[in-house]
Order: structure tokens, then C-alpha cells, then sequence
């Protein structure tokens, strides 16, 4: 394979990109939920089956689309899933991890080409070399090596997931007591929690964007005030139960139309906490959480010199979630692993001076024992 194929990939037939990435889109799902199943039923000859074929069936669509990237990104997962269908290795939960990595990026670089934007963030010859590394690997080696790719990718070394909520919330609001706040804050909390009961998918939403908000906050010596990024944390998709469910709840592709009507919600949580004495700052970081640094966000289209710190906090944490949201959808597999990927690839759309810190907030959570 020639590497300028895998780091400056040259797509000359774009219709039979868009072909390739449709047919990605509708076999990644099934993917993941194989590999999800497999994990509960190891010997399922009928989940082997559906995964290899899944996998032989993008490397086939890649090869007929002419998109080699992802024949090099496939070829050597084929290879790992032929050896485990042969009962040559065991198809454990890191190997699991750093095929579904792998796809994910995939999916990423394929958007990535179709709309020409760089490659560079999502380390794709990192991951090429770690496959094939993966795929000749003796079976007693195969756990490191899916390490060492998923570290080499990501930054991260895989671990056991594990998470502590870290409370507290030294704040200064001036213009009004501290108790009157405290009262204000469990207003916006029963909110958010009447946001969560719509979907069982948001069980616990608030409280893991709660973390990572203020976690993140914390490693910059709480640049953003901590009560009004709570209240910003709770507020900010209050937006969305003003709009049809119908809309906000869907999980398949939105209409032009429905996207358009999404875009409104943050006016909504601004609009209320604009109304209430004190609450100013989380107001901004409400309208502005889907602001991108670039321009490209709504519903404004600042740039990064207009966005402030905790929009910036909220984007990140939001966008997160969403990923792992995705994951379970998918397959009922919640990464952390993949989802900080994912958001660490996406290097236009959020602020650079907080993914660092939210990185070693992901980073001392995937690596606690």
C-alpha cells in the first residue's frame, strides 16, 4: 500500500465516495451491534458470521469505490476476524475496542475527504500500522498490540472505565444571596432532570455533563465561574422541550427543516436564565454553547474571540456525551476511549485551550483503577 494513500489520500471520483460513505453508514451500526453480542455470546457462529461478512462487505465497497484508505484500514481487521473465526486468537474486549476505533475512524476520514477538510488530526497511519501489527501478531501478543494501537491513536492508554463525581461550588454572585441561588439552581435542575425522563437514552445525562464541566473547569484554577457553569450545565438543552419531540428525540438523519428548528433551542434556555437576576453569564454560555471557534456554529456564527470560556466548556462536554450517545445507540457500547477520539479529531470545533484540560480529565478517568 502506498502511504500517501493513507496520509494524503486523493479522492478523483467524489459520487463514488458519497456511494462508499452511505454504504459505511449503514454497515457500521451492525457492526457494532455484533461485536456488543459477541461479547455476551463468544461462541455465536452466527454473530462471527454477520461481523466477517460486515467487514468483507466494506473492503469489497471500498475496493469498487477506489477509496484505499479504507482497503488499508479494513484489510488487516479482515484479517483478525478470519484468525478469530478460525479459533486462532481469542476476540477479547481490547481487540473488540480497537476494531470499533478503527471504524469510527474510518467514518471520520471518509467525511473528512467528501467535504475537504485535513486528515491529520485522526493519526490515520498510526492506526494502519497498529492493524497490521494487530493482524501478524502471535495470539499471546494481540492484547498489547491493540493497546499500543488504541494509545497510539488516541493518546490514551486503554484501561478500566471509572468515574467520581466531584461536587462543590465556590462561587461569587453578587447580586444576589447564596441561598437564593441555591434555590435557583435546584429550579434548573428539576428542569434538566424533566429533560432526561423524555428518553431512557438520557438517564443520568445531567449529572456526567455536570462532572466533566466542572472536572474540566477545575484544571484551569476555575476560570469560568462554577455556579453559573452549573447553571449553564443544566440549562443550556432546556431549549429542546420547547420544540417537537418528534424532532429532538429522532436518531435517525434530520430534514434541512428539523436541523434549522434545532438550532433555535439555545435561545430558549438563555431566554430564561436572561429573565432571572443573577444569572447573566450563564445566559451567554447558554446561547453560545454551539458557537464554534472557526465561525461555523450557530446561532450566531462567532469566532473564537467572541466565545466565552464556559460556551466553550459546554461544547466539548455536549459534544461528548453526544458521541457516547452514538456508541450506544449503535451497539450498546459505551467508549470513553472512542468518544474522547472522536472529539480530539474534530480540532475546528472546539476552543484548543480546553481540550487539554478536558483531556486529563478523560485521561486520570480511563486510567483510575
Amino acid at each position: 500500500m502506498d502511504i500517501r494513500s493513507i496520509i494524503a489520500p486523493v479522492i478523483t471520483d467524489k459520487a463514488a465516495l458519497e456511494e462508499f460513505i452511505e454504504s459505511l453508514s449503514d454497515l457500521a451500526p451492525n457492526i457494532e451491534r455484533d461485536i456488543a453480542r459477541l461479547k455476551n455470546t463468544p461462541e455465536d457462529r452466527e454473530v462471527i458470521s454477520s461481523l466477517f461478512r460486515a467487514i468483507h462487505n466494506i473492503k469489497g465497497d471500498a475496493t469498487l469505490c477506489k477509496v484505499e484508505l479504507a482497503v488499508a484500514i479494513v484489510h488487516p481487521i479482515e484479517t483478525v476476524l478470519a484468525r478469530f473465526r478460525n479459533d486462532e486468537i481469542v476476540f477479547s474486549d481490547i481487540i473488540a475496542e480497537a476494531v470499533l476505533l478503527a471504524i469510527d475512524r474510518l467514518e471520520l476520514a471518509a467525511e473528512a475527504l467528501l467535504s475537504g477538510k485535513s486528515l491529520d488530526a485522526l493519526r490515520l497511519l498510526n492506526l494502519v500500522n497498529g492493524l497490521d501489527k494487530l493482524a501478524l501478531a502471535a495470539a499471546p501478543d494481540m492484547d498489547e498490540c491493540a493497546g499500543e494501537l488504541i494509545e497510539a491513536v488516541t493518546g490514551f492508554r486503554p484501561a478500566a472505565e471509572a468515574s467520581n463525581l466531584i461536587r462543590g461550588r465556590a462561587s461569587s454572585i453578587s447580586s444576589k444571596s447564596k441561598s437564593q441561588a441555591a434555590d435557583d439552581l435546584r429550579f434548573f435542575r428539576t428542569l434538566a432532570n424533566q429533560l432526561e425522563a423524555r428518553s431512557l437514552l438520557f438517564k443520568g445525562r445531567t449529572m456526567r455533563l455536570l462532572r466533566l464541566a466542572m472536572e474540566t473547569n477545575q484544571m484551569r484554577d476555575k476560570a469560568v465561574d462554577p455556579m453559573q457553569l452549573e447553571a449553564a450545565v443544566y440549562m443550556h438543552d432546556i431549549g429542546m422541550m420547547f420544540l417537537p419531540e418528534s424532532v429532538w428525540l429522532k436518531l435517525e438523519h434530520m430534514s434541512a427543516e428539523e436541523k434549522q428548528m434545532l438550532r433555535t433551542h439555545p435561545d430558549y434556555g438563555a431566554g430564561i436564565l436572561s429573565r432571572m437576576d443573577g444569572w447573566d453569564e450563564a445566559a451567554k454560555m447558554v446561547a453560545q454553547h454551539h458557537e464554534m471557534p472557526d465561525g461555523e456554529g450557530y446561532p450566531m456564527g462567532f469566532e473564537a474571540q467572541d466565545i466565552c470560556a464556559g460556551a466553550n466548556i459546554l461544547a466539548i462536554v455536549d459534544a461528548f456525551e453526544a458521541v457516547m450517545l452514538k456508541h450506544i445507540h449503535r451497539g450498546k457500547n459505551r467508549s470513553v476511549l472512542r468518544a474522547i477520539a472522536e472529539i480530539n479529531a474534530c480540532d475546528n470545533q472546539f476552543a484548543p485551550e480546553w481540550i487539554e484540560p478536558f483531556n486529563k480529565v478523560i485521561r486520570r478517568t480511563v486510567e483510575a483503577r
